[in-house]
């Protein structure tokens, strides 16, 4: 065991970057509002397991099914894309299933929100710098920090207000927006190089 508190640190600040779950509340309140529930603990679960078990088998994973790494981002972009478009324009363009809370749990929050494209290829970018310890660790201190926000969201959308939340939300969707036109950019200049 290879235990590194710069490197957990380190590993800790750019995924909590990269998932951004402070700019995510305006999404996760317009979630809880679309499905009514959302089960915290096991969108938690789900995004770290997601994480984790990508941190080991990603590569493997996406060059068994032909997929490299820059296909699955430039994928990835166009969901982060059409969310930024609902939280800008105020439109729906993802529908509710009848399972409601489950569903909104797992895909879009869990998946790709969290869990997403650029926080898995993040993953893989920093296990070939840090100690995969190091990695594990950084992912479980954000799954916590995940949790806290998920399940305080309720909250924080009172001591915001809902015009406070309009404006972060479109403020963050044009920020997603550029995340995700970011996200393809370099990703289809690399598959293209």
């Amino acid at each position: 065991m290879n235990f590194n508190f710069k490197e957990i640190f380190t590993a800790f600040m750019v995924l909590f970057a990269v998932i951004d779950i402070i700019g995510n509340i305006p999404i996760i309140i317009d979630l809880r509002k679309k499905v009514g529930h959302i089960q915290s603990e096991k969108a938690s679960l789900i995004a770290g397991f997601i994480m984790i078990i990508f941190l080991f088998l990603g590569q493997s994973l996406l060059s068994l099914i032909g997929v490299d790494v820059n296909s699955f981002a430039v994928a990835g972009s166009f969901i982060l894309f059409f969310i930024a478009l609902e939280m800008i324009l105020g439109i729906t363009l993802y529908k509710d299933d009848e399972e409601g809370g489950i569903t909104a749990t797992v895909f879009p929050l869990a998946f790709p929100l969290i869990a997403g494209p650029g926080s898995l290829t993040t993953l893989l970018s920093l296990r070939a710098e840090f100690n995969i310890e190091n990695i594990i660790i950084a992912v479980i201190l954000n799954v916590f920090v995940i949790y806290i926000v998920l399940k305080t969201s309720s909250k924080i959308e009172r001591i915001i207000g809902a015009n406070g939340i309009k404006i972060i939300r479109k403020v963050f969707g044009v920020i997603l927006l550029a995340i995700a036109v970011k996200l393809f950019a370099h990703n289809i200049k690399e598959l293209f190089a």
